[in-house]
């Protein structure tokens, strides 16, 4: 099925966190790479993910969601950074897939669940950005979350421990691995309104003095 015929079909809009591994991808240990992503509408037969590695249509992976569990499936049309996901289950996983995305939707938008979140780091409404490394190599990566003192992205790329890099227009360096991507802290901290308009710039948007800072973190 195509983005468009889906986007024309009943389905919910919700935001939930997961991972996935996509075929023929793999670290340099021989296992295969895990990469985030995030949901932004779901039915019971189909879901379009925004990821940072988007695949071939036909490719088939798993993948895992916080609130949603383990699924297999395959792709069945790609846009830029993100893909469609065809959700292969029987009839009774769909029917009760179906009541959890019921409840889930009620539960992102009531306004006691939001209040009671952790604002100190959220989740950005657009969640793809670029990487400068210190070479001056320009990567597009997927944020995970991030706050007013570093991001944990996930990419093509996995920099080594130390590394300092700019993601968006703020410099950092990257402070530890995580299972689906790494963590940045940055040389300083942002005010929340400022890191968005920082962190969301995009490479053509960056002058070369930026690099030359990253350079020079190092």
């Amino acid at each position: 099925m195509s983005v468009e015929r889906f986007l024309k079909q009943r389905a919910v809009n919700v935001t939930v966190d997961g991972n996935y591994t996509l075929p023929n991808w793999y670290d340099p240990q021989g296992k295969l790479r895990t990469f985030a992503c995030r949901t932004t509408r779901v039915s019971p037969f189909r879901m379009i993910v925004d990821v940072p590695v988007v695949g071939k249509v036909g490719d088939r992976l798993v993948s895992y969601f916080e609130e949603f569990g383990r699924f297999e499936g395959a792709i069945s049309d790609t846009m830029s950074g993100s893909f469609l996901l065809e959700l292969e289950m029987t009839r009774p996983e769909r029917e009760r897939f179906a009541d959890k995305l019921t409840w889930i939707e009620k539960k992102q938008k009531d306004p006691s669940v939001l209040d009671a979140r952790d604002h100190t780091r959220f989740i950005p409404t657009a969640p793809h950005t670029t990487l400068t490394l210190a070479d001056g190599s320009l990567h597009g990566c997927f944020i995970i979350d991030v706050s007013q003192s570093g991001v944990a992205v996930s990419a093509e790329v996995q920099p080594p421990v130390g590394m300092p890099l700019g993601v968006g227009a703020c410099i950092g360096r990257v402070v530890r691995h995580l299972p689906n991507g790494f963590a940045v802290k940055f040389v300083e901290t942002y005010r929340q309104n400022e890191l968005m308009r920082m962190i969301m710039r995009k490479s053509r948007d960056v002058p070369p003095a930026d690099a030359d800072a990253v350079a020079a973190s190092a």
